[in-house]
């Protein structure tokens, strides 16, 4: 075994013969489902819009275009490899070199860590806003294929990011109770489409930018559709006087959480009585609500307030919403609660596409490099939209790569094609025959 080239490892098995492996398969790719995301980027023009906002921070010629390196860098992130040092074993995979746009045998390997590196901290300011308009002008072509929408409901959540080391605008958040960064993600509440990604240093309130993005993502919309309804919903973190004052000055509807205080409670009070009454006589769960008017220090007038007051086993429960649509209580309260779905599409992209993994030292680089983890949500999140059309049961994305991504196969670069060899018996074959047959159609 000292004198072989390629070491062995052997195990006993309960069957007649031993198993011996090694790592000599030659032309072998693990994620033989790369070919979809190319697929995917190619329709939405993703990569392509992305590196025209690029700068070129080499001053001779690189051996790799922007695109191939952004290509390479968004699709590993959307097969389950973070980590830029995924590089330096990934750029001979023979699939993922294929669909950057070098032959799996004959091409050069892809870019190495290294020169991933340097791109990720080669951008600006004005590039990442640049990058950031590209993803939300997608999102706006991608929302006008089925004709312009009369509504869009903007879904505004903030999120933690961890941080370690001595990283640019990284600090402690007292509620989180560790390092941060502090992003804001806005997502279509209807849809589910990620419209636009903003790093925020980690003392940031949770509500800072908002305006700021409300602005542009509204100017956008409104260009594209003339008319359109927009509302805003969010939970007490952007319960702020400015929020307020611009969607009303902007004719936007919006339905915000309220922090519960003594006031508050004092305007539930007389509810939440009524709601013990009729616990105590029936010993099942009640849940009431009502409105009222309210008006805090800070706020200029008053606004209308929903409120719930509910009664169980565990005890009492208030809470309060401030918004000014006309709908009735429980109906505003459920559509408030409906945007608990934008947390398990913040956990999609936290989890299945790691997008809190922003390692870089420099701040403009981890802003850029979640706008990369971004992008690959797209895609993924695409491909889920298709087979969910298609009447596939909707998926998490870390089960929707396993199932359709993570496939073994062999890649052979023949003379007049290349010929991908898959595992046989996958369970993902299913989702492949849908998504051709798609893509046959489309054609």
């Amino acid at each position: 075994m000292a004198d072989c080239a390629t070491s062995k490892m052997r195990f006993e098995t309960p069957a007649e013969l031993n198993l011996e492996a090694a790592f000599d398969g030659g032309r072998l790719t693990s994620d033989g489902g790369i070919c979809w995301l190319a697929e995917v980027d190619s329709q939405l023009g993703l990569c392509e819009a992305i590196s025209e906002q690029m700068p070129e921070w080499r001053k001779r010629k690189g051996q790799h275009t922007l695109l191939a390196l952004l290509k390479q860098r968004i699709y590993q992130i959307a097969c389950g490899y973070e980590d830029q040092n995924d590089s330096n074993s990934l750029r001979a995979d023979p699939l993922l070199k294929l669909a950057c746009g070098s032959l799996p045998e004959s091409g050069e390997d892809l870019a190495s860590q290294p020169t991933i590196s340097r791109m990720e901290n080669s951008v600006s300011t004005r590039a990442c806003y640049q990058v950031a308009k590209a993803l939300s002008e997608l999102y706006v072509a991608q929302r006008s294929k089925d004709g312009a929408p009369k509504k869009v409901l903007l879904d505004f959540d903030a999120t933690d990011d961890p941080t370690h080391g001595d990283q640019e605008e990284s600090y402690y958040h007292g509620y989180f109770e560790e390092h941060i960064y502090h992003p804001l993600l806005v997502f279509d509440g209807q849809t589910g489409q990620l419209i636009t990604a903003l790093l925020r240093a980690g003392n940031t309130h949770a509500s800072r930018g908002t305006v700021s993005i409300l602005k542009r993502v509204v100017g956008l919309l409104r260009a594209a559709w003339p008319g359109v309804r927009v509302e805003l919903r969010a939970d007490a973190g952007f319960a702020v006087p400015e929020i307020y004052d611009y969607c009303e000055a902007e004719g936007i509807d919006y339905t915000i959480a309220l922090i519960t205080n003594a006031r508050l409670e004092e305007l539930a009070a007389p509810l939440l009585e009524e709601a013990q009454g009729r616990y105590e006589a029936h010993q099942r769960k009640v849940k009431l609500l009502s409105e009222g008017r309210y008006q805090a220090l800070s706020w200029d007038r008053e606004r209308r307030v929903i409120y719930k007051a509910e009664v169980m086993e565990e005890g009492t429960n208030t809470r309060f919403l401030v918004t000014n649509k006309s709908e009735g209580p429980n109906d505003l309260y459920d559509h408030y609660t409906e945007r608990g779905e934008t947390e398990n599409r913040i956990k999609d992209l936290k989890l299945a596409l790691k997008a809190d993994r922003l390692s870089c030292h420099r701040f403009l680089a981890n802003q850029f490099r979640l706008l990369l983890h971004a992008a690959a949500y797209w895609l993924l999140d695409t491909l889920r939209r298709e087979l969910t059309e298609a009447g596939v049961r909707r998926m998490q994305l870390d089960t929707l790569r396993l199932s359709l991504i993570k496939i073994g196969g062999r890649v052979r670069e023949l003379l007049t094609k290349v010929r991908l060899h898959l595992a046989s018996g996958h369970p993902g074959q299913r989702l492949w025959d849908i998504l051709a047959l798609r893509s046959a159609t489309v054609s």
